[in-house]
């Protein structure tokens, strides 16, 4: 069904003060300049200089005094008012062409009074041209005297500069004025057009032509500037924070940047607004455009009009994606995305003013019923502009959303197939949540009652939005944003983490890691205890929430990592050291299906596909991680691996570290080094740490057989002593320590169960010397057998046994 467009009138004028006053000036002078409080309960209209009297005019919706000034003939009256976004009472400064600026506030007293004068030029010999309030900065073009180095044009056409200046509340009645800083130096005469976050330099009539095709965009909480040439589609950002002493000289700015200095005709424009998308103008064929704060420049849409001349007057904003464009007395409404004309409207006047919306956060009761609308200001009322419902559309109350989305919620956590209803929650007791908030909604809850039990969470959101409010105002941005992240990763782990929730952690995660994992290391509660491990005292539903893997038919998309693999890498990437820690922490705290001694992946394998494919991997991480896996196979890969790299100590370190209730890992560890002993006497100096790991139940007849099966291939027959550069075979000495191990200590008193042990055993005492006979000197002729064995002329002793 198609929406409507609705023009419906808020306000007679007549609960504002003064309303009076308020319709005859909205009346009589067409190039009034109107502005609106924060709050949208103060208007402000400030005409021309040498208009009639009075000039200045600050009407108040309630009871409260106006304010209305008048200077008299040879007294300039001020060039531009703003009000102040002071959240503790209303505020305004009013600044002159000589740059005498004057705060004035109200709330302290009755009426309104004046809190601060200063000069914006002390030097004397300038003239302010422009001015702008943005996020707590009085921001302003002055024309100084024009010095003899200009370059790029007439000395006359860079003869001005940007500054600003800070304006903060000080106490009940003061006001804190910071330095004063420079932008640009040596730039043309600009108009200065401020939304709520970003600062447009744009070119007027007394711009030198040559650059009078370029636009500025200042975005303070970026830091950056944007030069836009929407004409020749070009556009450079440079980095602009004063903060940090960043300055440009206008000139040096555009040699530094290719193309924009192409010859062009200066920009036509009849009507400039800034809005939160970026800069809109109209120019005199009747086309909307948009600089964008990224730089990029795109039609809007055409109007039916186009305005006649520079006397005619326009008023350009946006709400809803909706361009509402207000053209004498026509009002069109145009679409942002398409630029199709929407609605057309013709009013019963053409003096219309479009009012800026109220800040976020700083709307009254009466301001919160307009949103989403357009406010428009005439000397007939107060108006809005916005959408209707078409009607018989039934908007559900607040009860039924509640039970409709509390159905969807139920029902993915359900097993069942039947399908649940807003209903069956409505009357089962089973599903007492959405009973207790749906109670809240419709009063049956205290306020005291609900003030008391939501007090946590109301401070907490207090607090938070603070800290946005910080992040608007600019202030001290890096520790805002981290600490923004913080609260965004706590909250997210206090949900479900599925879906929506697990893309934006894995987003936050993205773009500010260190502020997320220091998020993720309060609440899980992680601290070192000396000993190169971690502990966690954190209860059992968040580590669950952490090692849950993905459910079937509920894959992440393509980028997304599930909780465990997030931490995992970004652990890895800022502290890899801590990384093997925290997974033989988690393999701890598992339960049944979190992740940890489920069906499903162990959480080493899971950590160790983070790290990369194998070829890419950290091996000194994936040792650790296999290490203190705990499990068998992954135990004796890592030791494997230590073999192969021959780091004997820690191969050893790892089966000793295993306690007895792993026997068969350390047996299978133990033959795996046993091999090693036998193949080569690299492990000779390790003898004793491989006694230590021998299984206890290990004969040694075992022992021998284990070693003849990895003993290497003899090519040539045994020698007693290895030849020259070769490497010494395995003696009966260095088996004796490991036999005596397997051994038993005594001699045994049941029957011998091996050949070696009766061996082996030690009786105490030498055995007898044998009887020996007479010796006899045998010649070698009459033994041939033994001529082979001694040398001509020597003979050998034996023992002659009869």
């Amino acid at each position: 069904m198609k929406r409507m467009g609705t023009l419906r009138q808020l306000s007679d004028l007549s609960h504002f003060s003064g309303a009076a006053r308020l319709r005859e000036l909205l009346a009589a002078d067409p190039a009034v300049k109107v502005r609106c409080s924060p709050d949208g309960r103060h208007l402000l209209l400030l005409r021309s200089p040498g208009a009639p009297c009075p000039q200045l005019l600050v009407a108040v919706r309630g009871s409260d005094a106006e304010l209305e000034r008048a200077w008299p003939a040879g007294h300039p009256s001020p060039l531009d008012a703003f009000f102040l976004s002071w959240p503790a009472r209303p505020a305004l400064v009013l600044v002159w062409e000589s740059g005498l600026a004057e705060v004035w506030g109200a709330g302290v007293g009755p009426g309104w009074r004046l809190l601060r004068s200063t000069e914006l030029c002390p030097a004397g010999g300038a003239c302010v041209v422009a001015v702008a309030v943005l996020r707590g900065r009085l921001v302003w073009c002055e024309e100084r005297q024009a010095g003899a180095e200009g370059q790029l044009g007439p000395p006359a056409a860079f003869s001005h500069c940007v500054c600003f200046r800070t304006l903060e509340p000080n106490g009940e009645g003061g006001t804190n004025l910071g330095r004063t800083h420079v932008l640009l130096h040596h730039c043309p005469s600009f108009g200065l057009l401020a939304s709520r976050k970003d600062l447009f330099l744009v070119p007027t009539a007394t711009t030198w032509p040559g650059v009078g095709h370029i636009l500025l965009t200042w975005s303070p909480g970026k830091g950056k500037v944007m030069v836009v040439a929407p004409c020749l589609g070009l556009s450079h950002c440079k980095s602009l924070n004063p903060v940090r002493g960043d300055t440009w000289d206008f000139r040096t700015l555009l040699r530094g940047l290719p193309g924009l200095l192409s010859p062009m005709k200066p920009l036509t424009v009849h009507t400039w607004a800034p809005t939160p998308q970026g800069l809109l103008l109209l120019d005199f064929r009747g086309t909307v455009s948009l600089v964008q704060t990224h730089g990029g420049t795109r039609t809007v849409g055409t109007l039916q009009e186009a305005p006649v001349g520079l006397a005619g007057s326009a008023a350009l904003g946006t709400f809803h994606g909706t361009l509402a464009c207000v053209l004498g007395s026509t009002l069109e409404l145009l679409d942002m995305g398409s630029g199709q004309l929407l609605e057309r409207k013709v009013l019963s006047t053409d003096r219309v003013h479009l009012l800026a919306p109220p800040a976020p956060g700083m709307e009254d009761e009466e301001e919160l019923e307009t949103r989403g609308g357009l406010r428009l200001l005439s000397a007939l009322g107060l108006f809005r502009v916005g959408w209707e419902a078409p009607q018989g559309l039934e908007v559900p109350s607040a009860e039924d959303l509640v039970f409709e989305e509390a159905c969807e919620y139920y029902q993915r956590r359900s097993l069942r197939g039947a399908q649940l209803t807003p209903e069956e929650l409505k009357h089962n007791s089973t599903f007492r949540a959405p009973q207790a908030l749906a109670s809240i909604l419709q009063g049956h809850v205290s306020p005291s009652t609900l003030v008391t039990t939501l007090r946590a969470e109301l401070r907490d959101y207090r607090a938070l939005d603070q800290l946005k409010a910080h992040l608007v105002a600019g202030d001290d941005e890096e520790a805002g944003w981290t600490e923004l992240a913080e609260h965004e990763v706590a909250r997210l782990l206090r949900t479900e983490l599925m879906g929506d929730q697990l893309v934006q952690l894995n987003t936050v995660f993205q773009a500010l890691p260190t502020a997320a994992w220091g998020a993720v290391l309060r609440a899980l509660q992680l601290q070192p205890d000396g000993n190169g491990r971690l502990r966690s005292h954190a209860p059992p539903d968040v580590w669950k929430k952490v090692l849950g893997g993905t459910s079937a038919g509920k894959e992440p998309p393509n980028g997304i990592l599930p909780v465990f693999e997030l931490l995992c890498q970004c652990l890895c990437r800022l502290e890899p050291r801590w990384l093997p820690p925290f997974v033989e922490l988690a393999q701890q705290q598992g339960g049944p299906g979190w992740g940890a001694g489920g069906p499903g992946l162990p959480l080493y394998r899971r950590a160790l596909a983070v790290l990369g494919e194998e070829e890419t991997r950290s091996e000194a991480l994936e040792l650790e991680l296999l290490l203190g896996s705990g499990r068998p196979k992954a135990v004796l890969q890592a030791v494997g691996q230590l073999v192969q790299k021959e780091q004997w100590q820690r191969a050893l370190e790892a089966g000793l570290a295993l306690g007895p209730s792993s026997p068969l890992l350390r047996s299978e560890i133990f033959k795996l080094l046993l091999a090693e002993f036998a193949r080569h006497r690299r492990l000779d100096a390790y003898l004793p740490h491989l006694r230590r790991l021998c299984p206890p139940d290990l004969t040694p007849a075992e022992l021998l057989l284990l070693i003849r099966t990895h003993l290497p291939d003899e090519l040539e027959p045994p020698t007693p002593f290895p030849k020259p550069g070769t490497e010494p075979p395995l003696t009966v000495g260095l088996l004796r320590a490991l036999l005596e191990q397997t051994g038993a200590q005594g001699r045994p008193l049941g029957p011998v169960l091996s050949l070696y042990e009766d061996i082996l055993c030690d009786p105490g005492t030498p055995p007898p010397t044998p009887p020996r006979g007479p010796m006899t000197t045998l010649q070698t002729s009459d033994h041939p057998v033994l001529e082979a064995w001694a040398p001509s002329g020597q003979g050998l002793c034996v023992t002659d046994t009869g």
